[in-house]
């Protein structure tokens, strides 16, 4: 609001009214004693200083005028409820919003105490905020519940300043607004992350939280398996622990689920503190920001070691024979496959041998099966230790036995020599005497050697072999020739 004018205004406002007068053609006045035209001069100035005090009158209403629109807009119409508050918490002036918001009306709301409006649960955290009001300067901020005429509540947030003039009591500014959809969202997002925690406390799978260049911001406590303390994990690399031969090919399926914001799964090993290595299976996928932006990798993992283990032992079961280890008769079949399809491709001669044992019969009657498997199992270790690497051995049934051997050479008479010479070191090794423990009588070990030669019979497989029943049949014929012979022979089918 403006001051009324002082000596200096109104010396301006004679200032300006001389120099109105000045521009005015004014006609002469008659003759009087009293020098007239002074007189009306005077009277002239007098009346434009009026004019002129009453246009500075009028500005000055207009701008008061202005400032109540804007006091309005900006108090009774703002988006929260004020309150002035006295020493007592009497209201001692509030806007339309705070009246609204209590449900009263304006005129009604002010001289009734402030604390009438909260509500019972919230009745002492409201009495310790206005504590600490009085005792302490600056704002102060509470959430509480409020609760208006009609008895509906609603959360609030009260900020408060205390304002002191000197020889006045001290007045308190309140605001506050409703804030009720701010905390049932609050409220929702507790719920979802207890939620989420109990989920991923209670799983035995292993549920890790990635920032996007893969640093551990929240593990499952499934994984205090693995680490021991959980907590220590926050921000370290999560590719540390992964197998040095598997880092690389789960970075690279990472930072394109990152990319691409799609995740895949992937097996790989990983590594516990224990040196122990598991294998494991995980899946990723993504929180996005409002963006688009992936903020975070979620990862779910299993330890699927026993599985593996489990599947390995059905794929033992389904194509190794129980006994000696060896491939069955069913895996026997794809490897021979293998090697008709490898000699077609490389033009290279392979051969099949057919061993049978010479002996084996009368060692199974005299002391039963349990001593005849006995030397099966070292049957087969010998076979195994006497061939190449390439090569595959097989049980085809009881005592029965067969070698593939690939890759010999395009030459058929350098492959003939070539099988033969391993036949021959087979034959060898088969007919040295077997330590066989038949079980213990007392203190002491019941063991003694048997002697036990094979017949073995060898056939080609041709680079163009049409049918592995062909050479099954090749084979078998020439072993029957060198078990004729009188056993502990070599026969080539011819």
């Amino acid at each position: 609001m403006r001051k009324s004018p002082d000596a200096r205004s109104l010396k301006k406002l004679r200032f300006k009214a001389e120099q109105r007068l000045a521009h005015q053609e004014v006609p002469a006045p008659p003759p009087i004693d009293v020098d007239p035209q002074k007189l009306l001069h005077e009277l002239r100035v007098r009346q434009i200083e009026l004019e002129l005090q009453n246009d500075e009158l009028r500005q000055v209403q207009t701008e008061l005028e202005a400032s109540r629109i804007l006091y309005r807009d900006l108090y009774d119409l703002a988006p929260i409820g004020y309150c002035t508050l006295n020493d007592q918490g009497v209201i001692l002036q509030a806007n339309l919003t705070a009246a609204t918001l209590l449900g009263v009306a304006r005129k009604s709301l002010v001289k009734q105490p402030f604390h009438r409006f909260i509500a019972k649960e919230d009745q002492d955290t409201f009495y310790r905020y206005r504590q600490q009001l009085v005792s302490t300067e600056g704002l102060h901020t509470c959430d509480l519940c409020m609760v208006n005429k009609s008895g509906t509540t609603f959360w609030v947030r009260l900020n408060s300043v205390c304002e002191s003039r000197v020889g006045d009591k001290p007045v308190y500014r309140t605001t506050f607004g409703d804030i009720s959809e701010s905390k049932r969202l609050e409220e929702a997002l507790r719920e979802q992350e207890a939620f989420f925690h109990l989920i991923a406390e209670n799983l035995s799978d292993f549920i890790a939280v990635l920032d996007p260049e893969g640093r551990r911001l929240y593990n499952s406590p499934s994984y205090q398996q693995f680490f021991g303390n959980v907590s220590d994990l926050h921000g370290t690399n999560s590719f540390a622990e992964i197998h040095p031969d598997d880092q690389e090919r789960v970075r690279q399926v990472f930072m394109e689920t990152v990319r691409s914001g799609e995740g895949r799964q992937i097996d790989y090993r990983f590594v516990a503190t224990d040196g122990k290595i598991h294998e494991m299976e995980s899946r990723g996928s993504v929180i996005k920001n409002k963006e688009g932006q992936v903020v975070r990798v979620v990862v779910v993992s299993q330890d699927v070691t026993e599985r593996k283990q489990l599947q390995e032992q059905v794929h033992q079961m389904a194509f190794h024979d129980p006994l000696t280890r060896l491939p069955n008769r069913r895996l026997f079949i794809d490897r021979l496959s293998q090697i008709m399809a490898a000699s077609s491709r490389s033009a290279c001669f392979g051969a099949l041998m057919f061993i049978d044992l010479d002996d084996f019969k009368p060692l199974n009657d005299a002391y039963g099966h349990d001593v005849g498997d006995l030397l099966l199992i070292q049957v087969a270790e010998r076979l195994k230790c006497s061939v190449r690497e390439m090569d595959s051995v097989a049980r085809f049934g009881g005592d029965e036995f067969v070698v593939m051997l690939g890759q010999l050479d395009i030459d058929e008479s350098e492959s003939i020599a070539q099988a033969e010479n391993i036949a021959e070191k087979l034959r060898v090794a088969l007919s040295e005497p077997y330590a066989l423990n038949t079980g213990h009588v007392g203190d002491f070990d019941m063991a003694f050697e048997y002697c036990c030669t094979a017949s073995i019979g060898i056939t080609l497989i041709k680079p163009q072999e049409a049918t592995q029943g062909g050479i099954l049949k090749r084979a078998d014929m020439a072993m029957y020739r060198a078990k004729h012979a009188g056993g502990n022979q070599i026969r080539f089918y011819a």
